[in-house]
């Protein structure tokens, strides 16, 4: 299977888009993160939920974690604030580095090489033209697991979740 047949439509934002609607996107989309376009369209970054979070926490809690126990629920709710006035650009780390983008004739293995490689959730899959680069969609760790996970077969491996998020316990036969 080829990056062009595992690629998908995805969310993006400009840097230039409202941080506070992009957070909300992810949070709606339960998203890892957003591929975030330059002002001529092209993949510039990727925006992980981790670092739209850490943007909320002051520097000081994330300095010092035993402050984050004495911040009482009425000012942690207002954390959002945060983003208030924001761009998204305001919110990628300085050394932000290009997003992985794979070609769109690279194999499944070779995009899950480039996204181990740079411990990205996502890789975007372009073509590079004399024009500019020419998004065709993105690929999601999660998606791509699952195409890989589909040559395995449907045995589970004997392990359910449980709905709970955090994995289940195991089964008792």
């Amino acid at each position: 299977m080829r990056a062009r047949d595992l690629a998908v439509e995805y969310e993006s934002v400009s840097v230039d888009s409202d941080a506070l609607a992009a957070a909300r996107l992810m949070a709606e989309h339960k998203l890892p993160g957003l591929l975030v376009l330059d002002r001529h369209g092209e993949p510039k970054a990727i925006l992980p939920a981790s670092q739209m979070v850490k943007v909320l926490v002051p520097e000081y809690v994330i300095e010092d974690q035993t402050l984050a126990a004495v911040v009482d629920e009425k000012h942690a709710d207002r954390l959002c604030q945060a983003l208030v006035g924001r761009r998204v650009g305001d919110c990628l780390p300085t050394t932000a580095a290009p997003p992985p983008i794979a070609d769109p004739d690279d194999t499944a293995l070779e995009v899950a090489a480039l996204m181990a490689r740079v411990r990205s959730p996502l890789v975007a899959v372009a073509e590079k033209a004399k024009d500019g680069t020419h998004l065709l969609g993105v690929i999601t760790a999660a998606h791509l697991l699952h195409e890989l996970l589909g040559a395995v077969g449907a045995d589970d491996g004997g392990i359910t979740g449980s709905g709970t998020g955090t994995g289940g316990s195991p089964r008792t036969q």
